[in-house]
């Protein structure tokens, strides 16, 4: 199935937590962190976030300066959205709503004019994002639990990470690159490191997925 290609960035600390439990916003990591967070938003067509990571972070999904803003995409079981969230305050890229629950969908009806809802599953979402909206390149910002569904349909191409040294979370509940800790992935996906930078306490890496021929 046409899809396209994908990436993934996420800041973990020492201890492999993308946040603390209760969970926090963004924000924790170098302003060079955010540039780069910046500069993959940039290289791609449309931007994919969770409702909660969402929420959490009051994520706009713009970048600053780009003539062409990116599809703004988020992925909610039941639709629920914050009518007064920034995201729909500025303007920005085109905004997509997944609906993935099979019950019926829960948009406020002032928000109905401002997106698009797509109520099917993620894999048939990224296929219309590709074939009916010429998404080339899709860049997903969390949360967990959305990185670890990609990771188990095997659709992550590029995994680019900050490595946040100077921060442990700890915590049952907080969650790593891949949702709550609980089962691990139901297969081993190999990466190959393309790149590595350090600053000052933080080590920016990007790996590239290992296919077979």
């Amino acid at each position: 199935m046409q899809r396209p290609r994908i990436s993934t960035n996420l800041a973990i600390s020492a201890d492999g937590k993308i946040s603390s439990s209760p969970s926090r916003a963004s924000g924790w990591t170098s302003t060079e962190d955010h540039h780069r967070l910046l500069e993959l938003r940039r290289n791609a067509d449309a931007i994919l976030v969770g409702r909660g990571t969402l929420e959490s972070d009051r994520m706009t999904l713009t970048v600053p300066g780009k003539l062409q803003q990116p599809l703004r995409c988020i992925v909610s079981r039941h639709g629920n959205l914050n009518p007064q969230h920034p995201i729909f305050q500025n303007p920005g890229g085109a905004i997509h709503l997944l609906v993935t629950a099979e019950t019926s969908v829960e948009v406020p009806v002032a928000l109905r004019p401002k997106l698009t809802i797509h109520h099917q599953t993620l894999t048939e979402f990224l296929h219309v994002m590709a074939s009916k909206f010429h998404v080339g390149r899709l860049h997903c910002e969390g949360g967990g639990q959305l990185i670890r569904t990609l990771a188990e349909l095997d659709m992550i191409d590029e995994f680019h990470l900050t490595l946040a040294g100077h921060t442990l979370f700890g915590g049952l509940q907080a969650p790593t690159a891949t949702g709550i800790p609980g089962k691990f992935l139901p297969r081993s996906v190999e990466f190959e490191l393309a790149h590595f930078e350090q600053c000052g306490g933080e080590c920016f890496l990007s790996y590239t997925r290992k296919r077979p021929a």
